[in-house]
């Protein structure tokens, strides 16, 4: 059984960030470094495996979801301090995770 609390989930925060830029790391297959802006609460690198899937241009100026208060930690020598979510569509592809409506950067979702 994998359950966790009410007081496990309430740890963790999801939250809204806006993708500014975003690079391919040429070393790697997966990775994709891309700067969000999470508004009030500042802007920071996350790294995410959707090389394969999608184009830095696609990426950039898209609203997601993120885990916001992950540890960071070092991938390929690049650091990453959230994680992005995505859900995989029948096809195999990761599907970004985005709001129907413009939401402010840095929102927390309840």
């Amino acid at each position: 059984d994998n359950a966790i609390s009410i007081d496990d989930f309430k740890k963790t925060e999801l939250v809204v960030g806006t993708i500014t830029d975003c690079q391919a790391i040429t070393e790697s297959e997966k990775l994709l470094k891309l700067q969000v802006d999470f508004g009030d609460r500042g802007t920071r690198q996350v790294l995410s495996g959707l090389k394969k899937f999608y184009t830095p241009d696609e990426l950039i100026g898209k609203q997601v979801i993120f885990i916001f208060n992950l540890q960071p930690r070092k991938m390929m020598g690049y650091d990453s301090q959230g994680m992005l979510l995505t859900a995989t569509d029948l096809n195999g592809k990761p599907q970004l995770i985005i709001p129907t409506i413009g939401v402010a950067s840095g929102t927390r979702l309840q």
